[in-house]
């Protein structure tokens, strides 16, 4: 099609397009238009596909004009959008143009038309001057080794029934009944429980009743007074007495398995012996330990970088991200978006005030995504096949398996596309980080590693 086209940048990446098509253009729209009416109209006295053009233009003209106006439009914008050049240009998958005001129509005359839409935020890092980035500094040693050790202990540990004349102790399991009671000694209501289980020692309990029943013994009801601080987490604790009535049902204790080449090799028969497995498990940690201090470096960058390279994001992308955190608490819920919405609001919550809490972070994510892309572009970041294959290597030795089953499980279009692009972000990083200031960060444990935000 012959046709003009100007582009004036709005706030918030949007555009407004203005597309004249050549009269010449609507003419042949027109015509193709008029040919598929001819060919489809049915009209009294009149063969199907041999009614006269100007007798459908009397019957359809507002409605061959209104459709050549659409055909036309439609044809415009597709040849545009599609166009090499104009990817900058491209509106965002979920931010269709939207028509100021319908267009004047004319046969015989040029069409102009305007639309506006989002596009791909544009961001131009030019300096990294004044970014600090801080590793921080993490050492897996025997102490770590023993944590994660005492860990598969618990997980492979039996249970058993205490005896009825065993008191209950710290890291038993134990079974309660408990209720609230009043000033009078009644049960508060609603506050009563059956069958409730958990781990001396643990808190996982509403009333913080651990060190409390200690000493009990199975069947026993002990009423408990206690007296919570006034900064106490728990705000419908704080600064509160409580009275609970609690009835110890049941109390096993956990027996840990030795620490030994057996249960090494009852955790994985690829290990012979507890050394095997303290080996790989210090390789495991110590992958994992790298991986998530890649990840805290590479979130201060870019959180800096955000916030010395300010820009507005378009509220379709905004709005897309939201709607898509909503879909995916859904399906965490196991739910419909429809379900969940009736859900939040039976709890006195709203949709809408849930996506307004989480606006913060997710414009945050958004923006730090955005100067990733545009830097990929920038600086033209691209990886070899022979890089790939380095990539496979690298997974592999870290995952403790073959190259070859990495390459499996790579073997998706999809999976290995997402592989592509790590490996480009990683390049990107890289090349960042010599740029960039790294200084040595605070010492802290695996544990409290994986702790931070």
């Amino acid at each position: 099609m012959k046709l003009t086209k100007n582009y004036e940048k709005l706030e918030k990446s949007a555009v407004k397009l203005t597309v004249t098509i050549d009269k010449a253009d609507i003419e042949a729209t027109y015509k193709k238009v008029t040919a598929n009416y001819t060919k489809n109209a049915q009209i009294p006295g009149f063969r199907k596909g041999h009614v006269p053009a100007k007798v459908l233009e009397t019957k359809f003209g507002d409605a061959l004009k209104a459709d050549t106006m659409s055909e036309a439009i439609d044809a415009s914008l597709n040849e545009i959008f599609s166009d090499e050049n104009e990817k900058e240009n491209r509106p965002l998958p979920y931010a269709q143009p939207q028509m100021d005001k319908v267009p004047e129509f004319e046969l015989g005359k040029d069409l102009t038309f305007t639309v506006t839409y989002d596009v791909f935020p544009a961001v131009s890092v030019k300096s990294f001057s004044g970014v600090t980035v801080k590793e921080p500094q993490v050492t897996v040693g025997d102490a770590e080794i023993a944590e994660e050790l005492k860990g598969i202990q618990e997980r492979n540990a039996t249970v058993t029934d205490k005896k009825d004349t065993e008191a209950v102790a710290k890291d038993d399991i134990v079974t309660i009944n408990y209720s609230e009671l009043d000033d009078n000694g009644a049960i508060v209501e609603g506050s009563k429980r059956e069958g409730f289980v958990f781990t001396v020692g643990s808190g996982e309990n509403i009333y913080k009743i651990d060190d409390e029943i200690i000493g009990m013994k199975k069947n026993e009801t002990k009423e408990i007074t206690k007296t919570y601080k006034k900064d106490d987490a728990d705000k419908e604790l704080a600064g509160k007495t409580k009275k609970i009535s609690v009835t110890v049902t049941a109390c096993k204790v956990r027996n840990l398995p030795a620490l030994d080449d057996e249960l090494a090799q009852d955790v994985n028969d690829k290990y012979k012996t507890l050394d095997d497995l303290k080996a790989d498990l210090k390789r495991q940690m110590e992958t994992a330990a790298k991986r998530r201090i890649a990840e805290l470096k590479n979130n201060d960058l870019l959180s800096q970088l955000v916030e010395k390279n300010q820009f507005e994001l378009p509220e379709s992308m905004l709005q897309a991200e939201l709607d898509g955190r909503w879909r995916m608490m859904a399906q965490q819920f196991q739910t419909t978006t429809e379900q969940l919405e009736r859900m939040i609001t039976a709890s006195g919550q709203t949709k809408e005030g849930m996506q307004a809490e989480w606006k913060e972070d997710a414009a945050k994510m958004l923006k730090s995504r955005i100067i990733v892309e545009n830097l990929l572009k920038d600086k033209n970041i691209s990886v070899t096949p022979e890089e790939i294959e380095a990539q496979y290597a690298k997974i592999a030795e870290e995952s403790g398996v073959s190259v070859d089953e990495v390459k499996k499980h790579y073997a998706d279009p999809r999976s290995k596309e997402y592989l592509i692009d790590d490996a480009k972000e990683a390049k990107l990083y890289e090349e960042i980080y010599k740029e960039v200031k790294v200084t040595k960060g605070d010492k802290m444990s695996f544990a409290d590693l994986f702790k931070r935000q």
